[in-house]
């Protein structure tokens, strides 16, 4: 079960209390730079970490002036559309609302998540999906600096990622290990630690006793919350 730190209480809080229950994630960006882009990422992965456990999400964008921008960014970095807002108040009865917000923030009483800045934006030549998976390699708390370093180390390890898929998938299908299925839940179900995610698929990577079809599988299975489009090269030549 999901369980995030409130940014108003510091307290771990269920992100579904009720089993089945609707949790409404509320994201809350008034511009349209990176950072804002980056709160409605973790939005995105709140949304898709709900989903996989089995719960319904009503997701919902708080924007300002620019939200037209925002939804355009969103788009290209493989971010799942958000309903605009409507004036709620106990909205559909949901069991839980989750708010998503910048560091300082304004945002209705409840549960919220913080989103810490990304600095400085990203090249105008970036691939929205290296971009993407540089914003997700430190936790959500944690400030983002978008130097050149970072955009090549998730440019290398996008390109090899999808390399090795595309290669694994030409060995037989296996399951994914329960093991390594427990330890990818268990992270993503701890206040979202994507970093930790991340840092499971590189050791499946280099596991020698784990069959190919098994790693394939794994990272076609965490992909569905990461977003990266890991199977993109499938049938491409070698």
């Amino acid at each position: 079960m999901l369980r995030i730190i409130d940014a108003l209480t510091r307290e771990p809080v269920d992100a579904a209390p009720a089993r089945r229950g609707l949790t409404r994630v509320e994201v809350h960006a008034p511009g349209s730079d990176t950072t804002n882009l980056r709160v409605l990422l973790v939005g995105d992965l709140l949304v898709r970490t709900l989903e996989l456990g089995g719960t319904p999400v009503w997701a919902l964008l708080t924007g300002g002036r620019r939200q037209a921008e925002l939804r355009a960014g969103a788009t290209t970095l493989g971010i799942r559309p958000f309903e605009d807002s409507p004036d709620v108040g106990a909205g559909l009865g949901e069991s839980q609302v989750v708010h998503v917000t910048t560091e300082g923030g304004t945002a209705p009483d409840g549960v919220r998540i913080s989103v810490a800045p990304v600095e400085p934006g990203p090249p105008g030549h970036c691939d929205p999906a290296v971009l993407r998976l540089a914003l997700i390699t430190r936790h959500h708390s944690t400030p983002v600096r978008l130097e050149e370093a970072v955009l090549d180390d998730a440019r290398g390890t996008l390109a090899r990622w999808r390399g090795s898929v595309a290669r694994w998938a030409r060995q037989p299908s296996r399951p994914v290990p329960d093991d390594v299925r427990g330890r990818l839940r268990d992270a993503w179900d701890d206040d979202l630690d994507v970093p930790r995610v991340l840092d499971v698929l590189r050791q499946v990577e280099t596991e020698p006793d784990l069959a190919d079809g098994a790693r394939f599988e794994t990272y076609a299975y965490a992909d569905r919350l990461l977003g990266l489009d890991l199977t993109r090269d499938l049938g491409s030549p070698s």
